[in-house]
């Protein structure tokens, strides 16, 4: 499958859920440190072509695709800003709204499945905000991590449910209608970079910690996780749970690999891909088109394959 080379560091991929053949990508100069950003919207096909691209004066840590329309892309950016982009009109128009109500770093962003109106935002100020698309300030500021949150990913079956992740080493369930978490889950005893919900089972979640780990929960009785999957080397950056099968997770991490993996099997580990020759930070999988996956990292390439084949194929 086709290669992309981004002018700065990847830091996040996410295919479209409208049309398979187009990722959006999130990335940052200088390793995210210092420096400017870029959004790239990118078409599939034999090669990669750059559909559109968004320059802003930060990092882009993440980003996401609405869920309402087509051409809407959220940034969450290095100076706290998060960045509304429509790709329907021509660049010097965008960004549409920009947000900036985060006193730190906007490390994730994540769009609702069900009330596909609202989105989330992660912060280093310690705090999630909820966003809808119409409104120029956040409906209301989750605060109660005690350091970065690095992540928040929405139930995908219940419309005011949302996970977090923090480096405060726990993972705390929300329900928007209640005034604090409804849960605090002491997950890994290092910080823990990335959560995602289970697509089939709503009380199934994965965490993924600077302690190489992945593990899985189920809410409803979370003395002990489900599974423990171990086989990276280094930290665990992103981890995504598979759209069509149930108990297939992706991640990626510090180690430059990228695996697959089958919670419910004794060995777990199903698939590992060593086409990053840096940190691996970004990964995800196509809701659309069954087996596809999208990883970037900070050797500044976007890779797309069909699980089971070789990223770096042509």
């Amino acid at each position: 499958m086709p290669v992309f080379k981004t002018p700065f560091n990847g830091y996040s991929v996410k295919f479209s859920p409208f049309y398979e053949n187009q990722v959006a990508v999130a990335t940052a100069q200088n390793f995210g440190i210092l420096g400017n950003g870029r959004v790239h919207v990118l078409q599939l096909g034999p090669t990669i072509t750059e559909r559109a691209a968004f320059d802003t004066a930060d990092g882009v840590y993440d980003v996401c695709w609405s869920e309402s329309h087509d051409s809407l892309i959220v940034a969450a950016v290095a100076d706290g800003s998060l960045k509304i982009y429509d790709l329907s009109l021509p660049t010097a128009a965008n960004p549409i709204r920009s947000l900036h109500e985060h006193a730190r770093e906007c490390h994730g962003v994540d769009f609702n499945t069900v009330r596909k109106d609202s989105f989330l935002s992660a912060s280093w100020d310690d705090t999630v905000k909820l966003w809808t698309v119409d409104r120029p300030a956040s409906v209301r500021t989750f605060k109660e991590h005690a350091y970065c949150v690095y992540a928040a990913a929405w139930n995908p079956r219940h419309a005011d449910v949302f996970a977090s992740a923090s480096g405060d080493c726990t993972a705390r369930i929300w329900d928007v209608r209640e005034p604090g978490s409804t849960m605090i889950l002491p997950a890994h005893e290092f910080e823990i970079l990335a959560c995602d919900w289970n697509k089939y089972e709503d009380c199934i979640i994965a965490t993924a910690s600077v302690d190489k780990s992945i593990k899985v929960w189920d809410v409803r009785n979370y003395r002990v996780p489900l599974a423990v999957l171990n086989g990276h080397g280094y930290a665990v950056r992103k981890v995504k749970f598979s759209p069509h099968r149930a108990s297939m997770i992706a991640s990626c991490s510090y180690d430059m690999s990228v695996c697959l993996w089958d919670y419910m099997v004794e060995d777990a580990l199903i698939g590992r891909y060593d086409h990053h020759t840096e940190f691996a930070v970004g990964v995800d999988m196509s809701v659309l088109v069954e087996g596809l996956l999208a990883s970037t990292g900070w050797d500044e390439l976007v890779y797309v394959w069909q699980h089971g084949t070789d990223p770096r194929a042509p």
